[in-house]
C-alpha cells in the first residue's frame, strides 16, 4: 500500500523481483497504481482509457471492478473530477452509530438524540 517512492532499498528490491516473476501482478500494480493516481490528482477523464487498458490485460478481478463501475459510469467520473466529498458526513454517521451501538439497545431515541447533540 506504500507508494514506492517511500520504500526503503531493500523493501523496493524485493518489490521488483515479485513483480519481474509475475507478470498479472505486475499488470495489476501498474492498473492499480494509475488508478489511484486518478483519485489523488481528480482526473476523471482519464477514466475510460484506464478502464479500456484494464480490459485489454487478462486479469478478470480487475475485469469485475470495469464492469461494476460501467454501470454507474457518469457518478464515478464524477466522483474521481470533483473536489467535493462526502466523508465528513460520513464520519458523523458512523458517530451516530457508535453512540447508538453503545446504548445496547436499551436506549430510546430522546436518549440518542441528547448523546448525539452534547458530545463534542
Amino acid at each position: 500500500m506504500t507508494n514506492p517512492g517511500h520504500l526503503a532499498e531493500s523493501d523496493a528490491a524485493e518489490l521488483k523481483e515479485i513483480r519481474a516473476a509475475c507478470p498479472h501482478l505486475d499488470a495489476t500494480a501498474g492498473h492499480v497504481r494509475d488508478f489511484a493516481a486518478m483519485m489523488r490528482d481528480p482526473r476523471g477523464d482519464g477514466l475510460p482509457a484506464w478502464m479500456d487498458r484494464v480490459l485489454a490485460d487478462d486479469l478478470p478481478a480487475l475485469h469485475s471492478l470495469v464492469n461494476g463501475m460501467k454501470q454507474d459510469l457518469d457518478a464515478v467520473t464524477a466522483g474521481l473530477s470533483t473536489p467535493w466529498s462526502s466523508g465528513q458526513v460520513e464520519g458523523h454517521v458512523t458517530r451516530a452509530k457508535l453512540l447508538k451501538r453503545t446504548g445496547f439497545g436499551r436506549a430510546n431515541l430522546d436518549l440518542l438524540r441528547r448523546r448525539i447533540l452534547l458530545r463534542t
